[in-house]
């Protein structure tokens, strides 16, 4: 168990603390951050730990990274916090598989529902984060980010916030986890072209080649991260 005195890693820091101002309503939907050194200096940590801080906060969905405009606090579902899934996981023991068959069951329910009512600009949102993927296999954690940017298009083109906010909660507890092995990953364009899949079905509004095209997903990703990371035997 750590020590009271136990350093807290810097990009840690950053993220509570932009967490923090938002609670507070110090940073509201649509508010611009200031440039990273100013961040750097209010913060007291430096400029890698805020560009690493401020991808954590991309990935769960709290910022926006607009290339050239800046970063900003994102509208769309409320965020609801992952800690408390996180916190009972940990004391019960979670397996990966409870939590992917659960996974399963929110986001297949959640891509028939887009496949039947997603607008055509949140079709448009699902392709540029397929666009996105596909622009980066080279960048395994910009890939991660668009990753899950693409299932929260899909939770948002549902058009139920409470399903899109449990997506949100759910997606912050694997973007977490596969943030330390993603850069291990060996099939980014297969995952891309089962996204890209997933989208062609929504796009026709297929809801059960849809809820199949997810499924697959879903288990195929399951059994490849299971193994991320871990050394082949010899």
């Amino acid at each position: 168990m750590p020590s009271n005195t136990e350093k807290i890693p810097a990009t840690d820091v950053v993220v509570a603390r932009i967490r923090k101002a938002i609670e507070r309503g110090e940073l509201k939907s649509g508010d611009r951050l200031p440039p990273e050194r100013e961040l750097a200096v209010s913060l007291g940590v430096s400029r890698p730990s805020i560009r690493s801080g401020l991808k954590t906060l991309e990935g769960m969905g709290v910022l926006q990274i607009r290339q050239g405009a800046g970063t900003f606090i994102t509208g769309g579902p409320p965020a609801l916090d992952a800690e408390p899934l996180t916190f009972l996981a940990a004391l019960h023991g979670f397996s990966r598989e409870q939590m992917f068959e659960a996974r399963i069951a929110l986001e297949v329910s959640v891509v028939a529902f887009a496949a039947e009512r997603a607008t055509p600009d949140q079709v448009i949102a699902i392709s540029d984060e397929t666009t996105a993927m596909y622009a980066s296999l080279d960048q395994p954690d910009t890939f991660l980010v668009h990753d899950i940017k693409f299932h929260r298009a899909i939770a948002a083109a549902a058009n139920n916030p409470v399903l899109a906010s449990l997506v949100e909660m759910v997606s912050s507890i694997f973007y977490k986890a596969r943030q330390q092995t993603i850069r291990f990953a060996t099939d980014l364009r297969v995952a891309a072209d089962e996204h890209r899949g997933i989208y062609q079905a929504i796009r026709g509004h297929d809801v059960e080649r849809a809820r199949k095209a997810m499924t697959d997903h879903l288990r195929r990703a399951e059994l490849t991260q299971t193994t991320e990371g871990v050394p082949a035997a010899q």
